[in-house]
């Protein structure tokens, strides 16, 4: 049985986070996601992954230099003891050793530590042995904005650079299939660019038209689509008004899609830095959810981003039992 929320201290903002909290409740009343933890070799990786242990969202097993964990351990006044413990000589094993544990069933989500991005990522995306599925890879940020009603889904701003517009349907299709594991209601698609208007001479409001008339068709399903719409008007009904749109969406988004990754980076950190929001992020289209913290990230946002992956590990279970997968 999984023990009450009971997050550490947050370095950020406590205020307003209700959403999170309801989140991690969820995720504690499932099974212990087993998460391969790659190379948790300093104080925040391991100290997030041993927080989530704590309060019974994972069971990880920890992938690295036997001796640096330990060290690292002991930095944190923690016994490893009663962990699983895979030593391995470096990074680039650690990678290569957490994607064979997910192919052999022993994984159910991969966990990133202190390697580089790029370096998981490698592991994950190869043809020969890799993580892919038929879907784009792309990463979703799910964010508790104080003052703003619903949290916000922004794809994506770690992934993919400069998406194409065939990429763009993955990306929106995985972003909808995260929001239905996190139960939203009714699923609402702003695909943002910096006018709501399409425009010949701006390709963002072109392929978003485009996104929109393929929702229509059936070549993205579960969510309603509206775009281009700039920032304001996607999230804010007064500012939906003055411009006079009419539609489901506007005022009322709960996924926002950038046009690119610099757009996205931007618009998370901004929320991130400006207005107080913690940001936990996951890869999808992949075979397992992949948890991506960073060093700046809150104590509640490493909790949070676990919780998103144990959620989104249940919805692919339930969907391939229907299956009968």
């Amino acid at each position: 049985m999984a023990n009450s929320i009971s997050t550490p201290p947050d370095e950020g903002h406590a205020k307003g986070r209700d959403k999170y909290e309801r989140l991690v409740a969820r995720a504690q009343s499932l099974a212990r996601l087993k998460v391969a933890v790659v190379h948790p070799c300093d104080a925040a990786s391991l100290g997030a992954a041993l927080d989530c242990a704590d309060i019974g969202l994972i069971s990880p097993v920890l992938i690295g230099p036997l001796a640096k964990l330990q060290a690292t351990a002991a930095t944190l006044g923690r016994d490893l003891s009663n962990f699983e413990i895979v030593d391995v000589p470096h990074s680039h094993a650690a990678a290569e050793r957490a994607v064979e544990l997910v192919k052999a069933g022993r994984a159910e989500a991969l966990m990133k530590g202190s390697l580089h991005t790029d370096e998981l990522m490698a592991a994950v995306v190869r043809r020969d042995g890799g993580l892919r599925t038929a879907r784009r890879i792309s990463h979703c940020f799910v964010l508790d904005v104080p003052g703003h009603g619903s949290a916000l889904i922004i794809t994506d701003a770690a992934i993919n650079i400069a998406p194409t517009l065939d990429e763009k349907v993955d990306i929106v299709q995985n972003a909808i299939d995260l929001a239905h594991a996190l139960k939203v209601e009714e699923v609402r698609v702003a695909i943002l660019a910096a006018a709501e208007t399409v425009n010949s001479r701006m390709p963002s409001t072109i392929e978003a038209a485009a996104l929109c008339k393929m929702a229509d068709r059936g070549q993205i399903t579960g969510a309603i689509l509206d775009g281009p719409l700039a920032l304001d008007n996607a999230i804010d009904m007064g500012a939906a008004q003055i411009k006079n749109i009419k539609s489901p969406v506007a005022g009322r988004a709960n996924v926002l899609v950038v046009p690119d990754l610099e757009a996205g980076n931007m618009l998370a950190k901004s929320l991130t830095f400006l207005a107080g929001a913690d940001a936990p992020g996951i890869v999808l289209g992949t075979r397992v959810p992949i948890i991506l913290t960073s060093r700046a990230d809150s104590s509640r946002a490493r909790l949070a981003s676990c919780a998103l992956a144990s959620l989104v590990a249940e919805a692919q279970r339930s969907k391939h039992a229907m299956m009968g997968v």
